[in-house]
């Protein structure tokens, strides 16, 4: 009977004792989330459904974030249909320009996931949930408008990897530098379907922003999901958010794992991870020359406060090189106006950097710093596909904030 948290969680919402990996197995979420990209394709197949009504107006969420503040006429235009959708079903929780944030940022800040939660998105990142010990994963707007129909959806028990992590940190090196050179060791489908369980104590030391970054590119190693199991420092997060009850899960001592990998913390050093893939990590130390034009600091991976103040503690008193382009997003509402609180807009602002209100925008090559032909980003983003940022023979290199910093300081890839 021993199961992985992840076979646990999908256990329980399946109304199951037991799960094994390869069973097919229908559930009942707790959350169906969608954006300003996926949201109208899901609606449109609701509406296919006949049902009248989502089947709860509290766990169907909306977040326009990606091409918001409205970019352009059609995504004007999807904005409306998302709005007026929201507003006939009267959901509870769809967040307008001024209270949104980017989604896998806001809905954690909000309390609106929580560990032992079952969570789908029509958005790939939607596996950064897994930081709070809840299993969520991502899906099509097909498949999410059923759930947002019935409030049920149907998996393919994942199998597990474990992945160990002991020891002290490098200076400057977080969660984002973590799961890049996870990603570089096992590739962009070294975790294809599987659910990338982290532990150790490295991983037990995290803060909770750096744990949603290694659960956010959980699927850019092809993971059906990451997760890392709720402590006290989950616990204390929760608390300062939400008063809903919510039942953690951990594995079993015998809990059985299609492989175990080990790493010591002191070899994670600063990572950079080179075009067109997340996998192509390299230690910053072996990166080279590399000249950049654009340095971005923001997205569901690094907008968060953590993030902006290792930014911040680098920029201060000093200079953006000639010809830079630097751009910070904090990731909600409510991270932007600590950061503006706490000074780190006028050390942004004096460096020579821009402040944008939150939005997905660059990192998808949406707006607010589209790359032109020939040029190149370094962006605390998570990825860096062919023409991710803009046009197909751009660049984008993937680093945490302190690289980026350091970057936007150099005009070329440098350590702090």
């Amino acid at each position: 009977m021993s199961m992985t948290i992840t076979e646990k969680i999908i256990a329980a919402h399946a109304g199951r004792e037991k799960v094994e990996p390869g069973e097919l197995v229908n559930v009942k979420i707790d959350l169906a989330l969608s954006n300003d990209i996926t949201a109208p394709g899901a609606i449109q197949e609701f509406a296919k459904i006949g049902v009248d009504e989502v089947f709860d107006r509290d766990k169907v969420v909306i977040v326009p974030d990606h091409f918001t503040p409205n970019r352009d006429i059609k995504s004007a235009e999807q904005a409306k249909l998302v709005r007026e959708f929201a507003h006939a079903q009267r959901l509870t929780n769809y967040f307008e320009i001024g209270q949104m944030g980017i989604e896998h940022a806001l809905l954690p800040e909000l309390g609106l996931v929580l560990p032992g939660d079952l969570v789908i998105g029509a958005d790939s990142h939607t596996c950064t949930y897994g930081g709070l010990g809840a299993f969520s994963t991502g899906m099509g707007s097909t498949d999410l408008a059923a759930a947002m129909a019935t409030g049920e959806t149907w998996l393919r028990v994942p199998s597990s990897i474990k992945i160990i992590i002991d020891g002290q940190l490098q200076p400057w090196v977080t969660g984002k530098d973590i799961i890049l050179f996870i990603i570089g060791q096992i590739g962009v489908d070294g975790a294809l379907y599987q659910a990338m369980e982290f532990k150790g104590t490295t991983i037990d030391s995290l803060s909770m922003d750096s744990r949603f970054s290694i659960c956010n590119m959980a699927i850019e190693a092809g993971g059906k999901n990451g997760i890392i199991a709720a402590d006290e420092t989950t616990r204390t997060y929760v608390s300062e958010r939400s008063t809903r009850a919510y039942t953690p899960f951990v594995s079993d001592e015998g809990a059985e794992y299609e492989r175990v990998l080990k790493y010591n913390a002191e070899d994670i050093g600063l990572q950079v991870a080179f075009p067109p893939l997340p996998s192509n990590a390299k230690e910053i130390n072996s990166v080279g020359d590399v000249v950049i034009d654009q340095v971005v600091i923001g997205s569901c991976t690094n907008g968060r406060i953590e993030d902006l103040r290792i930014a911040a503690k680098i920029l201060a008193d000093k200079k953006v090189a000639s010809g830079i382009r630097l751009i910070i997003i904090p990731a909600t509402q409510a991270i932007y106006k600590q950061a503006m609180n706490e000074g780190l807009f006028n050390i942004f602002i004096d460096a020579g950097g821009a402040v944008s209100t939150p939005t997905c925008g660059p990192c998808l090559g949406g707006h607010m710093g589209v790359l032109a032909s020939g040029e190149r980003a370094l962006a605390t983003t998570n990825r860096n596909f062919v023409g991710r940022m803009g046009h197909k023979d751009s660049e984008v290199y993937l680093a945490g904030p302190a690289v980026a910093a350091a970057t936007a300081l150099a005009g070329k890839i440098a350590k702090p």
